[in-house]
């Protein structure tokens, strides 16, 4: 048995690789549920009928929710017990994916989305800072992290397998009810495996910066969402709330950097490695976000894949991330970290950068080598978690836990909305005035310059079979020049790690 000070009582310190079972099944569970609902979706809207509205706020009340709450939860977790916070977020994640059973309307959904991004929150950044605290030997946690990053691009990808099984066999409802069971087992194992942990002398909490923190990370987010959504910068509605989201974050790092007990130590952006591993967590993100929004459109709307046949197509982006996700601590020892980490994001970009270089002649084979490119690189980038937890002190660990888990909620909203909404404009672009719109009607053709999907449902029900190939060639062109700009942007970003992290930083330089 061993003590800590930041280790509520003792604990067997052999038992910290069971924990790091239990705590990597629950971010299982979390990022399953955070790409399943992409695939149950259409069903879900064909029982419950909402609005455009209700289903963007359905699609996005789980991510404003949570973005806007990881640092408040992370600060209560240092003070009210990390396992406690982690074990109270499995009981609301069951609960709210439970009561999906009693969903029969769009509000009641939303509601759900909300409850679920909530326990999301709980348990997202207290995972991370149970995984600091408890591995203490810097190469076994760059393991642990290693295996955590694996299971988070793992889980990304499982999602749009696992519903599209079950939407085949199942009711949409299935698409919650799938987080039961896995929280039930992780609460259980939790008693078991997982210590409690507490900061030894927190100090005071700020509640007045945690509702600063919510309001400036929900409506910045919910802003980006908004201009990606109208497809332009003139919305006066998203600038106003862009505006009063910078001016709340402004005021939170005022705040934090004159208070005595911050709800965030914002001074450890001073450590480069802390800032480097932070920019390359979210570029990582922004990459696999839009890489794998883009790509599962095509797979089923191009390449005629059902829900469940795409899941399985993009499985190499998660086979070749967890591959190099445990490779990638090994390479750093031998190259060192700067060098592993900026070949991570370059072979990351190379995988975008493909996708534009086949461009029209874009085919499977095509798409599984870039999908592998950037599972590659994202996995090594596993790295990135080892410089954000051991580039400060343990006492920090639910602040740096907090802004790992927001640059990966930002990265991907970032990248959803850039290459997303480029890729749009460019498929309208491309396919212009279809020649059918005399016979389709003002508002079938504008469904149909509006997106893929909507072409496609068009064509099917007009019949008009030339409509549906001449809108995937125009995805598929947009789709490419989405790729070469996205790939550009990561090798530019792979430079600014490159040259942020310190020279000859090692695995042993990090923060024991």
């Amino acid at each position: 048995m061993h003590t800590d000070p930041h280790i509520v009582g003792s604990y067997d310190p052999s038992r910290r690789w069971l924990g790091l079972i239990t705590l990597t099944f629950s971010l299982l569970a979390i990022t399953t549920d955070m790409t399943i609902l992409n695939v149950a979706i259409p069903a879900m809207s064909a029982d419950l009928q909402p609005s455009a509205s209700q289903q963007l706020w359905i699609i996005d009340a789980y991510s404003l929710v949570m973005a806007g709450l990881l640092i408040s939860m992370s600060s209560i977790a240092d003070r009210w017990g990390r396992k406690r916070m982690l074990m109270t977020g499995y009981v609301l994640i069951a609960l709210a994916s439970v009561l999906v059973l009693l969903a029969h309307s769009p509000g009641f959904v939303i509601a759900l989305r909300v409850l679920l991004g909530v326990g999301a929150a709980m348990v997202m950044p207290s995972t991370l800072s149970l995984l600091r605290v408890t591995f203490t030997d810097t190469r076994e946690r760059a393991t642990a992290l290693a295996v955590w990053a694996a299971v988070a691009g793992i889980g990304a990808a499982v999602g749009p397998l696992l519903g599209g099984f079950l939407l085949e066999t199942f009711h949409w409802q299935s698409a919650f009810l799938v987080s039961v069971p896995m929280m039930v087992i992780a609460f259980v194992s939790a008693i078991v495996t997982v210590p409690e942990s507490r900061v030894p002398e927190p100090g005071p909490w700020d509640p007045f910066a945690a509702a600063l923190t919510l309001v400036g990370m929900s409506t910045i987010i919910w802003a980006i969402k908004t201009f990606s959504e109208q497809a332009s910068l003139i919305y006066l509605p998203a600038w106003i709330a862009f505006a009063v989201g910078a001016g709340a974050l402004t005021w939170f790092v005022r705040r934090c950097l004159h208070s005595d007990s911050p709800l965030l130590d914002v001074t450890m952006f001073r450590h480069r490695i802390f800032s480097a591993g932070v920019l390359a967590a979210l570029v990582a993100s922004f990459s696999m976000s839009a890489g794998l929004l883009l790509l599962a459109q095509w797979l089923q709307l191009v390449n005629g894949a059902s829900a469940f046949e795409s899941g399985l197509q993009l499985m190499p982006l998660a086979l070749a991330a967890a591959v190099t996700s445990l490779l990638a601590p090994v390479a750093s020892e031998r190259i060192g970290m700067r060098t592993t980490i900026f070949l991570a994001l370059f072979v990351t970009g190379a995988g975008m950068f493909y996708l534009g270089v086949r461009g029209g002649g874009l085919d499977l084979t095509s798409v599984f080598i870039a999908l592998g490119l950037i599972g590659a690189g994202i996995g090594a980038l596993a790295l990135a978690s080892s410089m954000i937890m051991g580039g400060v002190p343990r006492s920090k660990a639910g602040n740096a836990a907090a802004m790992e888990d927001t640059s990966y909620e930002f990265g991907a909203v970032l990248g959803i909305a850039i290459l997303g909404s480029l890729a749009s404009f460019l498929y309208r672009r491309e396919l212009g005035t279809p020649a059918e719109a005399l016979v389709l009607g003002a508002e079938a053709t504008e469904a149909a310059r509006d997106s893929l999907g909507g072409a496609v449902a068009v064509a099917e029900a007009a019949r008009l079979p030339d409509l549906a190939a001449r809108a995937g060639e125009a995805f598929t062109s947009g789709l490419g020049l989405a790729g070469l700009i996205g790939g550009l942007i990561l090798v530019v970003f792979a430079f600014v790690v490159f040259f942020l992290t310190p020279k000859g930083t090692m695995l042993a330089d990090l923060e024991h």
